[in-house]
């Protein structure tokens, strides 16, 4: 406000508020002399001190200590006598600070809902750990998924017998380091799960300069990508009732995660495959289509009644939980995956000895470069 008023003599008010980014208002409002508060009446019908002072020591008497205001009046009015209503008891005890929660029990804190944007691969990724049934009833396996949201390109899962704060870990390490995650570029998105704020991975992601972030307690919508993948997952036609053994499973997803990261035209990519996307494709396949379309357009133009038809949109920008005061496009939540036979796609190998082997998955895959070839 001081730099506003020393400038404000040679280039106005409302240049050296612009300048500084300063609502003109808030400096008329300052430059106001300060005018004095009225008064408040006191209502006819209050209560004098005399009054208050009494109905606050019939409220601490130890009759009536434990008794909230709404018994001390019924009990007043059996024996007759009225004082004043039960709200003006209550207003009484909040003025005095006497009105909490008398019980001791745990005071949950309020946690903010996470508000993250990815504007390009390998901004923003999100990962979960899904059960898949096993071979005979209370036997399941894990499926450790992550994922970047803004390309919906799975980079790095695995399918393991048992949830483990090492083993996820040892994924988000390699993950990172076969993505080439440099130290204060990534945010890494999971729900409240043991092995998601495990000191294991925390201390990994600091280590990794990899910013992580939690979703509300019970809102699964603060992690909706992964929960759409999963469900994408679990509602693909070939997907069985059971697995049979842990290797059924990582064959299962083998196959799956091929089609999907390279078939599957995703709707809210513009209905482009997430590895077009996560390897910076996109514009090229939208040209193509563009072309199609003009020249469709050429031929019969008299049955686009619209006018001269363009492709989808390329995604921009995807948000975790947007901002209310400033909405934004936001694409659908989807989902992506990796592939395992790629010629340039990876397995996690496991250099510590062959119990380590049965820990983690070795057919899990990441993937190394662009496809170049493949992404079509």
């Amino acid at each position: 406000m001081q730099a506003i008023e020393a400038a404000s003599d040679t280039m106005g008010t409302a240049a050296a508020c612009d300048a500084l980014g300063v609502a003109r208002a808030s400096v008329y409002r300052q430059r106001q002399p300060a005018r004095p508060l009225a008064a408040r009446p006191t209502p006819p019908r209050a209560l004098d001190p005399v009054e208050r002072q009494a109905v606050l020591e019939m409220l601490h008497s130890e009759r009536f200590l434990d008794q909230a205001p709404a018994q001390v009046h019924a009990t007043l009015l059996d024996e007759g006598t009225y004082l004043c209503s039960p709200r003006t008891m209550y207003r009484l005890l909040d003025t005095a600070g006497e009105v909490k929660e008398r019980r001791d029990q745990v005071r949950r804190p309020h946690y903010a809902a996470p508000e993250l944007l990815a504007t390009r691969p390998n901004e923003v990724w999100s990962w979960d750990i899904t059960k898949l049934l096993g071979p005979v009833k209370w036997t399941y396996f894990y499926l450790y998924v992550i994922l970047d949201i803004f390309s919906r390109y799975v980079v790095g899962w695995m399918l393991a017998p048992h949830e483990s704060a090492a083993l996820a870990e040892r994924l988000i390490k390699d993950t990172c380091a076969k993505q080439g995650i440099a130290p204060g570029q990534l945010t890494l998105h999971a729900d409240r799960g043991a092995s998601m704020r495990s000191k294991p991975v925390a201390l990994l992601l600091a280590d990794l300069g990899v910013t992580k972030t939690h979703s509300r307690p019970h809102v699964s919508n603060d992690n909706p990508f992964s929960e759409a993948q999963f469900k994408t997952l679990k509602y693909c036609p070939q997907f069985p009732e059971r697995f049979g053994s842990i290797e059924d499973g990582r064959a299962f997803g083998q196959v799956f995660f091929r089609w999907y990261n390279e078939e599957h035209r995703h709707s809210g990519l513009g209905f482009l495959t997430p590895a077009v996307v996560h390897f910076d494709h996109a514009a090229r396949v939208r040209d193509h289509r563009r072309d199609v379309l003009a020249a469709a357009y050429a031929v019969h133009p008299e049955r686009f009644v619209k006018g001269r038809p363009q492709p989808a949109a390329l995604p921009t920008a995807v948000w975790i939980n947007p901002p209310v005061k400033n909405p934004t496009r936001q694409d659908a939540p989807g989902a992506t995956i990796v592939i395992s036979d790629d010629p340039q796609a990876t397995r996690i190998s496991a250099p510590d000895d062959r119990g380590a082997v049965l820990m983690i998955d070795l057919d899990a895959t990441l993937i190394t470069s662009p496809l170049v070839s493949q992404c079509h």
